[in-house]
Order: structure tokens, then sequence, then C-alpha cells
């Protein structure tokens, strides 16, 4: 991308150089408005599912889960449109932050919403890992003390931590600056001047690091238990399914927040702690990279479904024949199973997991 803007008059008169210019800003105005459409329509789908299974929804666990995605799908749909409508409008105004912007407000209200609607979806990630994870490993606990109060109360919290980190620089009178690439604003990065300049960015890749190495550990954790539980009870477990739906959706997400989020968390914790020139063009990758993880989060709910796997195991099942009977089979009585769930009680969680069920512990305790 080119560091400077031009207008039409100049790319018509100027040499091919410039016309290579403003060809790469037709490029990259191109790729926006794509990027954003698609996110937005992602989004949208995405939430329309989640709502939808939400209302129908009885067991408390899976409402927890879905609350937390409906949550990370809002927040994505909303980067898109704010962050995606300030990157046209600049680029509309060919970047020339110095005629639309003189006082800095747009570029400090663009760095807060970029480092507001990136750590949000990380913080958001982990919480999921997080209540997944209390859920399988300690299902009383999870089904006794943690009310969906305490989930909402959670959300808000991860909400305002993204928000007090947005907001610090403002705060610390550190504006955002508006980066070599002119098409986006962002923390001081690559000429430090003061203690400040480094902790703000360092403590954005950090805190970013630290939500994705927390889902990484939940995740895996959570995982280990399912596998050990359904290799001790070789009786179908009820509430099997709905487990390894969330534990599949919950581990694409991580591995779609580490692909997209970790090229940039680990090239802005490197330039804060070390005193290297910044590559414009390698930091914009980055930051496109990391635009994707908000397009990519909505399909993981849009095609890691019962509904979708299920057209897929048939389809398998079609074509290598005997090969996929055994998980053909599995599939349907996933699907058989997943339709009792939604009336049994949340002490089908404990058994599966070889716990004591909530019921038999008060009683034991009475008598």
């Amino acid at each position: 991308m080119s560091a400077n803007g031009s207008s039409e008059s100049s790319c018509r008169s100027e040499v091919r150089p410039t016309n290579n210019t403003c060809f790469q800003k037709e490029l990259s105005i191109t790729a926006s408005v794509i990027s954003m459409t698609v996110g937005i329509f992602s989004n949208s789908l995405a939430l329309f599912i989640l709502l939808k299974s939400y209302s129908s929804i009885r067991t408390k666990s899976r409402a927890s889960f879905l609350l937390f995605a409906s949550s990370l799908v809002i927040t994505d749909l909303l980067g898109h449109l704010i962050n995606g409508s300030l990157v046209l409008f600049v680029y509309s105004a060919e970047k020339k932050w110095e005629n639309f912007d003189p006082y800095q407000i747009i570029c400090t209200i663009f760095g807060a919403c970029m480092v507001f609607f990136g750590l949000s979806p990380l913080f958001l990630g982990s919480a999921m890992a997080v209540e997944r994870c209390i859920g399988v490993t300690k299902p009383i606990f999870h089904s006794t003390v943690l009310a969906s109060h305490h989930m909402k109360r959670l959300l808000g919290v991860t909400w305002l931590l993204a928000a007090l980190v947005a907001a610090l620089p403002v705060m610390l009178s550190k504006p955002y600056k508006v980066q070599r690439s002119r098409s986006w604003c962002f923390f001081l990065i690559g000429q430090t001047k003061d203690w400040l300049d480094v902790l703000l960015p360092l403590l954005f890749s950090l805190l970013g690091l630290l939500a994705l190495l927390i889902s990484i550990a939940c995740n895996t954790l959570t995982g280990c238990v399912l596998i050990q539980a359904k290799l001790r009870h070789k009786h179908h477990c009820r509430s099997m399914p709905y487990h390894i739906e969330m534990i599949c959706q919950l581990l694409a997400i991580m591995l779609v927040s580490c692909i997209c989020w970790g090229p940039l968390l680990i090239h802005v914790t490197i330039l804060s702690t070390r005193a290297t020139d910044e590559s414009p063009s390698f930091s914009l990758l980055t930051i496109r990279m990391a635009t994707w993880n908000q397009i990519l989060d909505p399909w993981v709910y849009i095609l890691l479904r019962k509904a979708v796997l299920r057209k897929i195991f048939v389809l398998l099942h079609g074509c290598c024949g005997s090969k996929f009977y055994t998980l053909h089979r599995w599939q349907r009585s996933m699907l058989h199973s997943s339709a009792e769930t939604s009336s049994s009680s949340g002490s089908s969680d404990c058994r599966c997991l070889g716990k004591t069920p909530v019921h038999d512990v008060v009683i034991k305790s009475i008598t």
C-alpha cells in the first residue's frame, strides 16, 4: 500500500509509477469494501443462528455458552461496521490526515476502536473456554453456584477491561498515532520516547497473548476430560453431544484466533521491546490477518452445527461406504440424544463425567 494518497487527476497526469500507486490504492479500497461486506453478512447470519438456538435451549450450560457466543458475534459485527467505515472514510479523504483530522480526534477514535474490537474477541474466547472448562470439570459447582447473572457480569467485565485498555492512551496523554501506511491508527511503535510508549503496546500484546494461552490451556483440559469420560463410560451419555459440539467450536475459535492474531501480537511485542524499525507492509499484513478473525469467527457457528455435520457425515458415508459407517452411526446417536438433552436436567452432566448428581449430594448431606 502506498504511504501517500493521490487524487484521480494526479493519477491521470503522472507517469507510470504513480499509476501503479493509484492501482494499489484502488485495490486496497476494493479489498476493504469486500472484507467489510463479507464480515457484516457472515456475522449477521451467525447471529441469527445463535439467537434462534438461544431461544430454544433449555439447558443451563448450553445457554451460557450461547450467551458468550452471541456476544462475540455482536462484537465482531460492530467492529466491522465501525472500523470498516473509518477505513473507507480515510481512503475517501485520500489519507490526508492533516486536512480532515487536524486535532487527531478521528485518529484517537480509530485507534481506540482498533484496540477495543481487537481485545474483546480474545477476552470473550478465553471466557468461553474457562466457562466450558468449569462446566465439564466441575459440573456441580457450575450448576449450583454459577448463575446466569454471574455469566452476564463476566461478560461485562471482559468488555470493560478491553475498553479500559483502549482508553489508557487518552487518559495518560499518549494519543494514538497515524501509522506509516497512513490508513490506520494505533499505538506509537518503533519511535518510543519514554516508558509509557513501551508499556501501552506491550500491555495490549501481552493481554492478547495471555487470553490465547488461557484458551489453549482450558480447551486442552476440557478435551482431555471429555475423552476420558467417553472411554470410561461405554454407554452413550445424553449431555455428551452438546459438550462435543461446544468444544469443537471452541477449538476452532482458538485456532482461528491464534493464526489471525498471533502474528500481530508477537510483532507488536518485538517492536515494543527492541529498537527495530517498523516494516509498514508487514504491519499492514498482520492487521489484515487480524481483521480476518472477525470474518472467520461467525463461520465456526455456521458450519460446526449438528445439522451441517450430519450432512457432511452422510456425504462421506455415501462416498466412502463402510469406512465411515461407525462415524455415521455415532452421528445418528448424537442427534437422537440431543433431542432428549433439551428436556433433561443438569444432573446428566454429572453422571456423564463420573460425578455425583446434585440431588444425590443433597440427599446424602441430609441423611
